[in-house]
């Protein structure tokens, strides 16, 4: 009795090893129907000659107007959904508490609900520079300045903190720059 359960032991493993190699088996490749198919190559139409339009004599003399200036895109204003400004608002208060580690994951949050939200990012770059962490600053106000690109209000209150984390820095010369852009004005 014990044999014949050792022996279907046996054969059932073997059955089931063999499966599980013809799973791990590439598929043949794709091959098409009819071997003798050939690529269709379109000819290039022929394009028509350029047909000579004359100039006036009175044209030719005249030099070309400046070609106008492109109207200014239109300003995009930021705004946090509900829940992103209930977070800020909680940020906001524990950061009056002193409670700035509390502040940042808080912020962190509201970045997880709106990460292409250039005002919590303006937000987040304030609080690093409340911890005296300028080099964050930095980098958060320069990604606010990306994200916000194309809003004034956006860019003007990023390039602000930015001024702000480079002065930290002691980098007087780059925040000069900064504020002498015609954006910041």
């Amino acid at each position: 009795m014990a044999r014949k359960i050792l022996a279907m032991t046996r054969t059932l493993l073997a059955v089931l090893g063999a499966a599980l190699l013809a799973a791990c088996a590439l598929p043949a490749p794709y091959r098409p129907e009819s071997a003798t198919h050939q690529p269709v190559v379109v000819p290039p139409t022929p394009m028509p000659a350029p047909t000579q339009v004359p100039v006036p004599p009175a044209a030719q003399a005249a030099t070309p107007a400046p070609a106008p200036e492109p109207p200014p895109l239109p300003s995009k204003e930021f705004r946090l959904g509900p829940a992103a400004q209930s977070l800020v608002t909680q940020a906001h208060a524990q950061i009056a508490r002193g409670e700035l580690p509390g502040a940042s994951t808080t912020l962190d949050r509201a970045l997880r609900i709106e990460p292409q939200n250039p005002l919590l990012w303006i937000e987040l770059a304030r609080l690093r520079l409340s911890e005296s962490d300028p080099k964050q600053a930095e980098s958060c106000s320069r990604k606010a300045l990306s994200l916000g690109s194309a809003s004034a209000t956006a860019r003007l209150a990023a390039g602000r903190v930015l001024i702000d984390a480079l002065r930290a820095q002691r980098r007087e010369a780059e925040a000069r720059d900064l504020e002498s852009q015609p954006w910041m004005n």
